[in-house]
């Protein structure tokens, strides 16, 4: 298994340097990662460094508490989209879905979709799926399923529960088999990645990646 090629080499904290970024690339360049995934500001000089190579660009959108209005996650998809970024990760609502106000979600998505799909580029949906039921990880993966998002993503890495392969084979087992998942949040060593894989995670959101591919 090429794990390298799994794995987003992630960066977000808020307190990121560019020479923290310029490091995360050259990594990502050294290891052959799938993409790399920077905050918002940061995604022209990784588009620059990264110029040439085949490695993806992927930003957050609404992150990481995702109550921005909708209005505010598309201004932040079509300016991420401007400087260049290959794959938005975006937060949903998660206010409305423990309000059970699922028209919510479905206009938030549907709104959210045409902007992503007009440029042709792919969108991550996060759920935080180490704060929710069971039964509302299902009507997620219905809901996102059904609007033909390209991966259901665990979690933002700013919850108290990250990733789980109880979460990835539950959305598994629930969603379209062309929508993929991304697992993310509190993923360290080889042998829990190798785990969500085999739960069926195509893409890991990693910070420790190096230590994971070692």
């Amino acid at each position: 298994m090429q794990i390298n090629q799994y794995i987003d080499h992630t960066l977000l904290k808020p307190t990121a340097l560019l020479e923290d970024i310029k490091r995360l690339c050259s990594e990502a360049l050294q290891y052959n990662f799938a993409a790399v995934c920077v905050p918002p500001p940061m995604i022209k000089p990784a588009k620059e460094q990264l110029q040439g190579s085949l490695i993806k660009i992927a930003t957050v959108i609404g992150f990481p508490f995702g109550y921005s209005a909708i209005e505010a996650k598309i201004a932040e998809i079509i300016l991420a989209l401007i400087d260049g970024a290959d794959e938005l990760d975006v937060v949903i609502n998660l206010i409305a879905l423990k309000n059970n106000d699922w028209p919510y979600l479905a206009n938030e998505i549907s709104h959210l979709m045409p902007v992503v799909k007009q440029k042709n580029k792919i969108i991550k949906i996060i759920i935080e799926s180490g704060v929710l039921a069971d039964e509302e990880i299902i009507r997620c993966c219905e809901l996102y399923g059904a609007a033909g998002v390209d991966f259901l993503k665990t979690s933002t890495g700013y919850a108290e529960e990250g990733a789980s392969t109880h979460a990835v084979k539950l959305m598994r087992s629930h969603l379209p088999e062309q929508v993929k998942i991304k697992a993310s949040g509190g993923i360290k060593n080889y042998a829990f990645a190798k785990e969500l894989i085999n739960a069926g995670a195509a893409r890991l959101g990693c910070s420790n990646s190096i230590q994971i591919v070692s």
